[in-house]
């Protein structure tokens, strides 16, 4: 009976032992990964900020500048690329409106941003785009890869279309998380203007026509919650200008926007409590499982061996029944 035990309880430890890694190194890559339907929301100030009157062409400061992020995801759309794609594809259907004090908008992009469910490295294919323009994307956008490390990272601009590093500046406390903080800096560059114009009537033709283009700097700030790769903070010090051209007086050059862009304290809040959350669930495949099975392996391994040397040992009436035999019979005296 305990050899039997002892077998049993040898085969769990073998079990777990090898469970371990195997959770780790080739359950976890495959079961971690953005769900291709989510649904989610930010809205971002900057208080105060600067903004361009089109009416009068000057720059004047207003009390709050909103800008409103909506992140969608398009499942059907993800289907269709993944049967070409070659692994599981998320596509984000995405759009930043900019609002003033007053409730009009300032300015719409929409973006479509697809990319690896697992990895968030990107995925090109028909209908990536920023405002309607065909972009192909390298780096990350949004969201870090899961696990992420302390060291720079490329991060697309979608203001210029183009890629560049993200800084990984030291690991912070942030609500009770340890994140690590990221910057990116994107020096004075010309952008394209926005497709829908505020004002009725202008259209990015026309303003090109007249000779005035859109220039446009930030600096980009980032708290990322390493386990899920998620943002749990976001900032910018974002400053667009028009120059030159027959539209402005003078041709010289006035302030579009400019502010320090800060997500709201409540939205703040919601993104810890989720990030925190989810956090908990990548946990229990990269260390609490992995680390489980492999102390539960190690401890079921020297029962097992103690059940087994036990069933190998004699009983403690084995020595006694060997004296205890029975008598032989004597040979007869013969006269």
């Amino acid at each position: 009976m305990r050899r039997t035990a002892s077998l049993v309880l040898l085969a769990f430890a073998v079990f777990f032992a090898a469970l371990s890694p195997l959770m780790r190194w080739y359950a976890f890559p495959r079961l971690a990964k953005i769900p291709p339907s989510q649904y989610q929301d930010m809205v971002l100030e900057a208080k105060p900020a600067t903004l361009i009157n089109y009416g009068t062409m000057k720059a004047q400061q207003v009390p709050k500048v909103t800008i409103v992020q909506t992140l969608k995801g398009n499942v059907a759309a993800s289907d269709r690329i993944e049967q070409t794609a070659g692994c599981d594809v998320v596509v984000w259907d995405t759009l930043s409106y900019v609002a003033g004090s007053d409730g009009k908008m300032v300015s719409e992009i929409p973006e479509r941003y697809i990319f690896d469910a697992h990895s968030q490295a990107p995925v090109h294919a028909t209908g990536e785009m920023v405002d309607g323009d065909p972009v192909r994307r390298q780096g990350i956008e949004y969201k870090w890869p899961f696990l992420t490390e302390k060291r720079d990272y490329t991060y697309f601009d979608a203001q210029t279309r183009t890629s560049a590093p993200i800084h990984y500046k030291g690991t912070r406390t942030f609500h009770g998380l340890e994140v690590y903080y990221f910057e990116q800096t994107i020096p004075w560059t010309k952008v394209p203007l926005p497709k829908k114009m505020p004002v009725k009537g202008i259209t990015p033709q026309a303003v090109e026509k007249m000779g005035t283009t859109r220039w446009y700097t930030t600096k980009r700030m980032f708290w990322v919650e390493p386990v899920t790769g998620a943002p749990v903070n976001g900032q910018e010090i974002h400053k667009e200008e028009l120059r030159g051209g027959d539209l402005l007086p003078g041709g010289g050059k006035v302030t579009a926007f400019a502010g320090h862009v800060k997500m709201r304290d409540d939205y703040v809040d919601s993104t810890v409590a989720l990030v925190t959350s989810q956090r908990t669930l990548v946990l229990l495949l990269t260390s609490y499982l992995p680390w489980g099975f492999l102390v539960l392996g190690a401890a079921l391994l020297p029962l097992a061996l103690y059940l087994e040397a036990r069933s190998r040992r004699p009983g403690p009436g084995a020595a006694d029944a060997d004296r205890f035999t029975e008598p032989q019979p004597q040979p007869t005296p013969t006269s």
